[in-house]
């Protein structure tokens, strides 16, 4: 879900919190003597939110997503060699004072909602707690769990706002440049962005801006479909 320009536009470091042997917490700023690059990042801090890596696996190869070309982002490692547990996840987020961030945001080096029911979990035991709650997502969840009513479930569970990668005006050029598992994934996108705003979620859309994208057509249907819009 990282653009590859993510790795280049801050000039400072987010604190994590995750380690892979044991799943303790830790803060820590990276410096040179101490690499972070091979710890494994579950939380990291930035803009105000806390943003959660669960999963590196994803429905699309985006050609312009980091992972293609780094393991980590801002200094730190997001690809895992495993996934943490619903329990781990929880573990780590109880250290946290959870009321100071503007939101809990599941995103990440890969597509959060290919663990749907773990996203729904922890949505929920956040919302419970008061705890504004995103999701960043390519939007293809209809297709991976055909028969369910994604968005219903996610606005059930507490979720309060998504963000769907739009990338492009087009399905050709969608299918070009994101490469997505599925047939169909354009449309799913836009009908997921859809049933978002009409379950009232904050809805917004988003655009990697990329040779030959036309932003000007990418906001009009994001907004004709009643989303915010941005350029990531």
């Amino acid at each position: 879900m990282l653009p590859l320009f993510a790795c280049h536009n801050r000039s400072f470091y987010p604190r994590v919190y995750y380690d892979q042997r044991s799943f303790l917490r830790r803060s820590m700023m990276p410096d040179h003597d101490n690499n972070p690059l091979r710890r494994e990042t579950l939380c990291y801090e930035e803009f105000g939110n806390l943003y959660l890596n669960i999963t590196n696996r994803c429905s699309a190869r985006c050609i312009f997503c980091i992972r293609n070309f780094s393991d980590g982002v801002y200094g730190y490692r997001l690809r895992l060699s495993r996934e943490p547990s619903e329990e781990e996840i929880l573990r780590e987020l109880e250290h946290f004072d959870l009321k100071k961030y503007g939101e809990i945001v599941f995103t990440g080096f890969g597509e959060p909602t290919c663990r749907l029911d773990t996203v729904l979990r922890i949505t929920e035991w956040l919302h419970k707690r008061g705890i504004p709650v995103r999701l960043d997502t390519n939007g293809h969840a209809a297709l991976m769990y055909p028969g369910r009513d994604v968005v219903a479930e996610l606005k059930a569970a507490g979720l309060d706002a998504v963000s769907v990668s739009l990338n492009a005006e087009s399905e050709e050029k969608y299918n070009r440049l994101c490469r997505p598992a599925f047939e169909g994934s354009y449309p799913a996108l836009l009908e997921f962005t859809r049933k978002a705003v009409m379950a009232g979620l904050r809805t917004r859309m988003t655009v990697v801006e990329q040779p030959g994208i036309n932003i000007g057509e990418c906001e009009r249907i994001a907004t004709g479909l009643g989303a915010a819009f941005k350029v990531r």
